[in-house]
């Protein structure tokens, strides 16, 4: 694998990771919180928001497995934070609105890094309750 190899999927999780990342971080400092990361369910929220459609349990693992090992983010305790790496590639992407920032962060991917293989899993049990907590949030209109 090198650079260009990077798939659209991957880029609608890292772009859904940054925004779930920072509407997180907005909650916890005005809660007078810690951040902590975004939770799983933050981060379909965010996809659903981009895309209009909650990416699947083996879209979701293939595109963190690939970000994660290439630095860009990193999972833990199923909490989603952008590493310092993905910080800068959102930050040096050119300004495009979120209408194209998928396909904008897909370029910029594929100019900038090669995608890895980090060890990381979804079981089924917790991909089913990070949709269910998106699908519950839905329901009381959060």
């Amino acid at each position: 694998m090198g650079a260009g190899d990077w798939l659209w999927n991957d880029a609608w999780i890292f772009v859904s990771a940054v925004i779930a990342e920072r509407l997180e971080r907005d909650r916890a400092l005005h809660a007078a919180l810690p951040m902590a990361g975004a939770s799983l369910a933050d981060v379909l929220a965010a996809a659903d928001f981009l895309h209009h459609a909650v990416p699947s349990r083996a879209e979701l693992e293939e595109a963190v497995r690939r970000l994660a090992g290439a630095g860009l983010i990193v999972v833990e305790d199923d909490l989603v934070e952008v590493a310092p790496a993905g910080e800068q590639l959102w930050r040096s992407r050119p300004f495009s609105g979120l209408s194209s920032a998928v396909m904008t962060l897909q370029a910029q991917l594929n100019r900038a890094a090669e995608p890895g293989d980090a060890d990381w899993s979804l079981d089924e049990q917790t991909y089913n309750a990070a949709v269910r907590e998106y699908s519950h949030r839905l329901a009381d209109g959060r």
